[in-house]
């Protein structure tokens, strides 16, 4: 009787399952007929399609929305303001605003007149040109810039780099006008460059240039710098016109005997010594700011005043001698237009403008980030490149924002732009009426603060932060700092740019793919490598492509792809388990598509089907569905193969086995 009922109650219990399995077998397939299905998006006409590919690359942020619905008065008081952003914000302007401008201006004015001497003998041109560089470029600025902080005037970099350049065309002392005239000319399609990219709103070239690439470029630039300011700081009258660190220690030892001179030493050292110690005490307590900030002009009036009394002009401390007074004289007559020298001066200009656009784009973006306000990089692009031609035709070389003089500029509490009207209109008065008192200034302490100043260029936490994130980000840092170092200025530029396309080149060409396996109690597909946990689907194999599909590419994905079936197929063997039936693609990173792109996925499908495996697509975006359906691909494996997302697909398309697996696992789990 026992043995009869167990059997009856087996026989109930086998029943209940194989009932409970029809009902979960039926639930699927009822389930199955309402899955979401990728959809296609509205055809564009070509113009359409065009239409939104040119705005969304040109004018993604709108810049014309303010004008939507406004009368014509309106909207011509919208475009004034638009070109000269302080007819907007000086209507709000305030006694409280002016009086952090006044201050901050003032600081930055002590600041930028030593450091303008010194930087214009970085670009082999008289003091009084780096004055004139700090008087007409910051006003334009002033009117047309949108950023609050940045200060406006020569830099090192760019001096030097300048400097280098133009040398390398015409000798700067035997040539001294065809070479000033060069400088202007230089400086016009600087202007020209950067207003040109501001205007077609190209302002996103400028980001070919990695950071990475940047922080190296600006370390070895100021390596550079401080080297070439040896001269000054030792007193060494022939000196060496290369740049390179080999060369330059050449020129340094080989004069130790008799070309040094002891009380330039004497002078330099000290207040090079004063000038690292103030910036140490700037930065121990952000309080005492503008004690690095008044250090320069501090070292400056001592300095001149210890030479004046103690005449060691006569001992062979060289001494600025003369700056010629008042303000910029015009020079349009004096740029290039035609000869041979108008090609030679677009070439210098275009590259320094890039690389002062470069400069200026990272100090703006940095500085509107901690303030929490955004700035136009295309109208700062026109504001910079105005101001550049404006100042080739006032006696100017290119000017753009400073790190050390903004950042000066900021810790003194400047509200608005009107700070660089303050240091132009102290610029003016210097030029005007204090020039004759830097006569007896040594060039030893211009060659101190100028190393002081870009000290702070070599960023060595950036550059370990770099060595963290990304070995190849720090192979570019590396390459752009050691070429400027061992060669010159402008083959670091040159390979800076070369390992950033090559980087770029490398992304795109040779995209990261990676096995997708499912997270245990959900529908969720993950990369493997970052979740071990998660499992393969028996005879399926799941691949993700992170990159959208080229020409460049499209090959590499194919065979990357089939390589992955490979290594799986030879697993499943190893391991006794079931083959591959179906190679399901997800998609969703995939951001578009081209022909080649589409042709490969062909030849991927023809080379599965010899396998007896059918490709599946999950998630395509739009515009990859658009060009699969355009293609005709969509048909070719037809549309029940292409699903929302990579638990449908896996559902939907399960081998037997599979699912076969899946009954005698909720058996068990029931039993």
């Amino acid at each position: 009787m026992d043995s009869m009922s167990h059997s009856k109650n087996e026989e109930v219990e086998t029943k209940e399952m194989d009932i409970r399995s029809m009902s979960s077998s039926r639930r699927y397939v009822h389930s199955a007929r309402y899955l979401h299905k990728v959809g296609v998006p509205p055809k564009q006409n070509l113009f359409q399609e065009f239409k939104a590919t040119v705005r969304e690359t040109f004018f993604a942020d709108d810049p014309l929305r303010p004008f939507k619905d406004q009368p014509r008065s309106r909207k011509f008081v919208l475009a004034t303001q638009a070109i000269f952003p302080i007819l907007e914000w000086g209507r709000s302007y305030s006694w409280r605003k002016f009086r952090g401008d006044l201050i901050s201006g003032l600081t930055i004015a002590s600041l930028c007149i030593p450091q303008d001497i010194g930087y214009a003998k970085l670009a082999y041109l008289d003091p009084q040109y780096g004055l004139y560089s700090s008087f007409v470029p910051p006003l334009i600025y002033a009117f047309m810039g949108s950023s609050r902080d940045i200060a406006i005037g020569p830099v090192a970099v760019v001096s030097l780099l300048l400097g280098t350049m133009l040398s390398d065309e015409l000798d700067p002392v035997q040539n001294k006008p065809e070479y000033l005239r060069l400088a202007f000319t230089a400086t016009f399609f600087a202007g020209v460059t950067q207003a040109t990219l501001g205007f077609l709103r190209l302002g996103f070239l400028i980001e070919f240039l990695s950071h990475a690439a940047i922080v190296g470029f600006m370390g070895g630039a100021a390596v550079t710098i401080a080297l070439q300011q040896l001269k000054g700081l030792l007193g060494i009258k022939n000196f060496t016109k290369d740049t390179d660190i080999i060369s330059v220690m050449k020129s340094v030892w080989s004069n130790v005997e008799h070309g040094w001179n002891w009380q330039t030493i004497v002078i330099g050292v000290s207040f090079l010594s004063f000038l690292l110690f103030a910036k140490y005490i700037g930065k121990r307590n952000k309080k005492f700011f503008w004690v690095p900030a008044i250090a320069p002009l501090i070292s400056v009036v001592l300095s001149t005043f210890f030479v004046f009394i103690t005449h060691a002009e006569k001992q062979g401390v060289v001494i600025v001698k003369h700056i010629e007074k008042g303000i910029n004289p015009s020079s349009v007559n004096q740029i290039y237009f035609t000869g041979e020298y108008l090609v030679k001066g677009m070439r210098i200009g275009v590259i320094a403008g890039m690389i002062a656009l470069t400069e200026a784009a990272a100090i703006g973006r940095t500085f509107a980030a901690m303030k929490d306000y955004q700035i136009d990089g295309n109208k700062e692009m026109v504001a910079l490149g105005t101001m550049n031609i404006v100042g080739s035709m006032t006696s100017c070389y290119i000017a753009t924002g400073s790190f050390s003089r903004s950042a000066v500029n900021f810790m003194a509490g400047c509200e608005t732009a009107v700070s660089n009207i303050v240091m132009s209109c102290v610029v003016f008065l210097t030029l005007e009426f204090i020039t004759p008192l830097f006569k007896y200034t040594p060039n030893a302490i211009l060659a101190a603060i100028i190393i002081s100043a870009v000290a702070g260029l070599l960023d060595f936490e950036a550059a370990i932060l770099i060595w963290k994130i990304d070995k190849f980000d720090f192979l570019a840092c590396m390459g752009a700092f050691l070429g400027t170092v061992f060669s010159s200025v402008e083959i670091g530029l040159l390979i800076a740019v070369i390992i950033s396309f090559a980087k770029i080149l490398l992304q795109v060409t040779r995209p990261r793919t990676a096995i997708l396996g499912k997270l245990p109690g959900t529908t969720v597909y993950r990369n493997i490598q970052q979740y071990p946990e998660a499992t393969k689907v028996p005879g399926i194999l799941i691949v993700r492509v992170d990159s959208a599909i080229y020409f460049s590419n499209s090959s590499y994905v194919r065979e990357r792809i089939l390589r992955w079936l490979m290594d799986e197929e030879e697993q499943v063997k190893a391991e006794c388990q079931s083959t591959i039936q179906f190679l399901i693609i997800e998609m969703s990173p995939v951001t578009d598509i081209d022909t080649s792109g589409i042709h490969a996925l062909e030849e991927l499908h023809s080379s599965l089907q010899k396998k007896n495996i059918q490709l599946i697509l999950a998630n395509p975006g739009p515009v990859v569905i658009e060009k699969l359906h355009a293609s005709n691909f969509a048909n070719l494996i037809g549309d029940d193969k292409i699903f929302l997302t990579v638990a449908d697909a896996v559902s939907s398309c399960s081998p037997k086995p599979v699912q076969e697996q899946a009954q005698l696992s909720s058996r068990r789990d029931y039993a």
